[in-house]
């Protein structure tokens, strides 16, 4: 027997154009190791954006109630040809309760549980899961759990591959984000000495209020000075970039390269020795990544997921890190949110173009049930 609800979905057609709406779907019956959540709370994160509503230009769109209608620029709909007419559903994670289980012994141990999911679908009343996928909350509320897996995971996941790569240290940028209060308290906890860039002196004493000590702010004249006092302090030659567009990167591999160069005896035409590498994990501006010829060859851009990483990682280590993400719920890996939707006031003009914006601490919840 079905189970009726509310969910989201949003469509991009082959002209660009873009509809997301709340629409009732039936939601099969739980089978083997799946589980049927019903959702109490999800988060609105970038990677959720991305899926969502893209670059579309939100504050043109046209709203009625529980639907927007926008339009896809180039090149983006030209890029994103694999998903025209595609009814898709949206929404990482969330948290709620399991009222359907399939008939797998993992399934049914979850039977009644609080859990936090990563249905792939979570903006809805009711979600398929998968129970490897569910981290039983306890006495932990949704609202609490919504937000364990993305932030959580990604930030532990930095760390844990810095660790695999033999570094003691990280430059991130966005760091005022709550992804990065998040690193800044697990490198913290593990020794790891963290080169945090913000854009916004009230972003430099937000970190400095929670003992970062590396906080550099990168609208001042002074940043990249600032930048390579920072490194050559911490040993800083690997980092990690949510902005991807525009010159951050490209910034960090100045000051990288400058720390280094500053330590030969001899000039090289091709740089240092020093091996440098920084990782792309968002699209905060969807400009072009900007790099220029000064910091010789002895670099390394690439893009991070946190997906691939924990299928690379083993189930040891995620394991461990699924562990340490309970066990910080509510301390080191806690979220906030600035204001608490319903899915049809998802749609709606002002919420829509103001978490759109992904401003710092601005995060919105989805309560699908209000």
């Amino acid at each position: 027997m079905t189970t009726t609800g509310k969910q989201l979905f949003t469509t991009l057609a082959a002209d660009g154009t873009l509809t997301v709406e709340v629409a009732d779907t039936e939601f099969p019956d739980p089978t083997r190791n799946q589980v049927l959540v019903k959702m109490e709370a999800a988060p609105i994160n970038p990677s959720d954006l991305a899926l969502l509503f893209g670059p579309s230009d939100i504050a043109g769109a046209d709203f009625s109630p529980g639907k927007l209608v926008a339009t896809m620029p180039e090149p983006f709909n030209s890029g994103a040809k694999a998903r025209h007419g595609q009814r898709m559903p949206v929404g990482n994670e969330g948290a709620g309760t399991v009222v359907a289980t399939g008939d797998g012994e993992a399934a049914k141990a979850l039977m009644g549980q609080r859990v936090a999911c990563v249905p792939g679908h979570a903006y809805a009343q009711y979600a398929i899961a998968d129970a490897a996928m569910c981290l039983p909350l306890g006495d932990v509320s949704a609202r609490d759990g919504a937000s364990a897996f993305v932030n959580p995971m990604t930030a532990l996941g930095f760390v844990e591959n810095a660790k695999m790569d033999g570094q003691q240290a990280i430059v991130h940028a966005a760091a005022a984000s709550n992804l990065g209060q998040m690193l800044l308290k697990i490198c913290q906890e593990d020794g790891i000495e963290l080169v945090n860039i913000v854009r916004k002196q009230e972003q430099v004493e937000l970190l400095k209020g929670l003992g970062a000590k590396w906080v550099v702010n990168s609208s001042a004249d002074d940043f990249l000075p600032q930048l390579c006092k920072a490194i050559e302090a911490t040993g800083a030659y690997y980092g990690f970039d949510p902005i991807g567009g525009g010159t951050t990167t490209d910034a960090c591999f100045k000051a990288m390269e400058r720390v280094a160069a500053a330590k030969m005896g001899d000039y090289n035409r091709y740089g240092s020795n020093q091996p440098k590498r920084m990782f792309i994990y968002g699209r905060l501006d969807l400009g072009p990544t900007i790099l220029t010829p000064s910091y010789g060859f002895g670099w390394t851009l690439s893009g991070w997921l946190l997906t691939p990483f924990l299928a690379n990682a083993g189930m040891e280590t995620v394991g461990r890190m699924r562990k340490r993400v309970l066990d910080g719920i509510t301390t080191t890996f806690a979220s906030s949110y600035k204001l608490e939707v319903t899915l049809e006031q998802m749609l709606e003009k002002d919420a829509a173009t103001d978490y759109h914006a992904m401003r710092t601490g601005e995060k919105y919840l989805v309560t699908p049930w209000g």
